[in-house]
């Protein structure tokens, strides 16, 4: 049976509602619950972006079932991967087992910002994959020395780890990286129902393992206003992975989206209150085969109204899919 979650976005809302909005959807009856980890919102108006590590502390303690993931978190530039592996091993103790790592190549929106430049994405790719090994190295315990092309550590020891290390989902958009989420990781993250990525992932090894997608929705009891807040706030999506993982900033995005129409976006976001459509966009997930799949609610002052209306409506169609 596919699971469905519900996405903490922090570029959307502050520190204090994510956490409460995770309680919300906890109490709603969301499978699972995802959350963003970013230094920058993708546009001006998403207005947004705490620090997502501080959060999911904050949500681990203040939920009892709901399990957490980010997604995703990028361990090779603003994060080195020994402290990715600290802090997850800390969150998945402080959610007793609650917690998997979501990992991806990143974007350079939030990477940037430490200086050094963006690397091209055969070597993201080879950065991921050594992050990978030093992440799962350490959670193995023992002191650990790795002197890889991209990454060195230097007797370093988790100190506190959880009984059974946290599971890892790979971002994938391609051959390369779903190779790398077979590999190297115990489930697949893509934000496209394309069934062909599945496919791939069977055929370098995933068979078996979780599949999990996300896809923005916009409720609102007037369709138009839920068309007009996707676009001022979601037209970001329409430029797909490689060109969103390569823009420096929030202007950029600005600039790359200027001629994009509000019917572009809801052409790719389901937008008002008619579940059927909020229904059939979802249901292309689920017949690409992914096992999980996250919603997002576009706008931060949204998604009270939208647990709620998921609670009663959007959920209990969902599972007759």
């Amino acid at each position: 049976m596919v699971e469905f979650g519900y996405t903490m976005m922090c570029e959307q809302a502050g520190p204090t509602q994510l956490v409460r909005d995770a309680c919300l959807a906890e109490e709603a009856g969301f499978d699972f619950a995802v959350m963003s980890d970013h230094y920058f919102p993708w546009l001006d108006a998403q207005g947004h972006s705490a620090y997502a590590w501080s959060v999911l502390g904050a949500v681990a303690q203040a939920t009892s079932r709901i399990p957490l993931m980010t997604y995703v978190t990028c361990p090779i530039r603003r994060y080195h991967p020994a402290v990715v592996a600290q802090k997850a091993a800390t969150v998945a103790l402080l959610s007793e087992g609650r917690f998997t790592l979501g990992l991806g190549a990143g974007e350079n929106l939030n990477e940037h910002v430490v200086g050094g430049g963006w690397p091209p994405v055969d070597v993201r790719h080879e950065m991921l994959t050594e992050a990978i090994e030093i992440i799962r190295e350490l959670w193995d315990g023992g002191y650990l020395r790795y002197d890889g092309e991209h990454f060195k550590v230097e007797s370093a020891k988790l100190w506190d780890l959880p009984p059974t290390p946290p599971k890892i989902g790979v971002a994938a958009s391609g051959p390369q990286s779903v190779r790398i989420a077979a590999n190297y990781g115990d489930a697949l993250i893509a934000t496209e129902p394309k069934p062909e990525l599945g496919k791939m992932f069977d055929e370098f090894g995933g068979t078996g393992k979780p599949r999990i997608g996300q896809i923005p929705v916009c409720y609102d009891t007037d369709a138009e206003a839920a068309k007009r807040r996707a676009h001022e706030q979601f037209r970001w999506f329409a430029g797909g992975w490689k060109v969103n993982s390569e823009l420096p900033g929030p202007t950029a995005f600005e600039m790359a989206t200027q001629f994009v129409k509000p019917d572009d976006v809801s052409e790719q976001i389901p937008c008002g209150p008619d579940v059927a459509t909020h229904v059939e966009a979802i249901k292309a997930y689920v017949d690409a085969g992914y096992t999980h799949v996250a919603l997002v609610q576009v706008g931060g002052d949204h998604q009270e109204d939208f647990v709620a209306w998921a609670n009663k409506e959007l959920l209990p169609a969902l599972r007759e899919l």
